[in-house]
């Protein structure tokens, strides 16, 4: 008789003790976690160390456009040490490779809060498994950063996986997400000069960043092959246009080419809260939930 006059006691202790268990948990849960406020800051989980550059705010990224295969880094200026594709075959062409590593270095320099990354994937079969990203920051480190070294070096990273322009901006931003925890709040493009439009006017738009966060530093293309790089600068702009998201017919096929040791693309992996534009196809623009403004 004595057990079941306490049963009912013990149980209401039970029941007491299960209720402030789950209010201590769920109230350590949410004050960690805050919710956005139209900005391009993703509030943290009050884990900020699992974030490297958490610190970091802004974006800048070089966009690659070919693979270093030399084994000395002696001759970064030199066309025979970098793996060209015909249409790149051209005396200087070397030479703009290395005054985008070098402007991108510079702008990084410049301003204390941006993260540098060098964009592009293993797209050439030929020149082996080596990633054009990681090709530009070998040739900053022979550079010694360009004199910016102490500045620059620690905050200088690769997004390896990138096989087109659009790739190289959706791409990035990603791996800014994965690297600082956050969204960049500003933008900054390193390339050729003829293909401002193209990022400005065509990619930046199909992101819909806002286009006053968005910088773009174009340096010349090579004197000799000026006139057919504009000429092919016309046409891609033309299949972004109707394929902004690089998913369909010519621009899908060329994509697809130049990813030939079949690499597995770990986004949107790292930046959730953007996953509808990896998923996205269409020739109109995503119009779905971002976390920039």
């Amino acid at each position: 008789m004595y057990y079941y006059k306490l049963h009912p006691v013990m149980l209401l202790l039970i029941l007491l003790s299960f209720g402030v268990i789950s209010f201590v948990v769920v109230s350590v849960y949410t004050s960690g976690i805050g919710y956005g406020t139209g900005s391009s800051r993703v509030v943290k989980t009050g884990l900020d160390e699992s974030y490297p550059f958490s610190k970091l705010h802004n974006l800048v990224m070089v966009a690659g456009h070919s693979v270093y295969t030399s084994s000395s880094c002696e001759k970064v200026d030199k066309e025979d040490s970098w793996f060209l594709e015909s249409y790149q075959k051209n005396a200087g062409q070397a030479a703009t490779f290395v005054a985008h590593i070098k402007e991108g270095v510079e702008s990084a320099a410049r301003d204390e809060e941006a993260l540098l990354l060098f964009s592009g994937g293993e797209t050439r079969k030929d020149a082996g498994p080596r990633s054009e990203a990681q090709s530009y920051w070998m040739v900053a480190e022979s550079k010694g950063w360009f004199g910016n070294q102490e500045k620059v070096r620690w905050k200088a990273l690769t997004e390896e996986h990138a096989r087109d322009s659009f790739e190289n901006l959706l791409f990035s931003v990603c791996r800014f997400r994965e690297l600082t925890g956050s969204y960049p709040q500003n933008i900054t493009v390193v390339g050729y000069d003829f293909k401002k439009e193209r990022f400005v006017n065509l990619h930046r738009s199909a992101i819909r960043f806002p286009e006053t966060r968005f910088i773009y530093l174009g340096t010349p293309a090579a004197t000799t092959s000026k006139e057919a790089a504009l000429k092919g600068e016309a046409l891609v702009r033309t299949q972004f246009q109707h394929d902004p998201y690089a998913c369909l017919g010519s621009l899908r096929r060329k994509k697809i080419g130049r990813d030939p040791f079949h690499r597995s693309i770990p986004y949107p992996n790292g930046c959730p809260e953007i996953k509808g534009l990896f998923r996205y196809c269409g020739a109109n623009i995503y119009t779905g939930s971002l976390p920039w403004p």
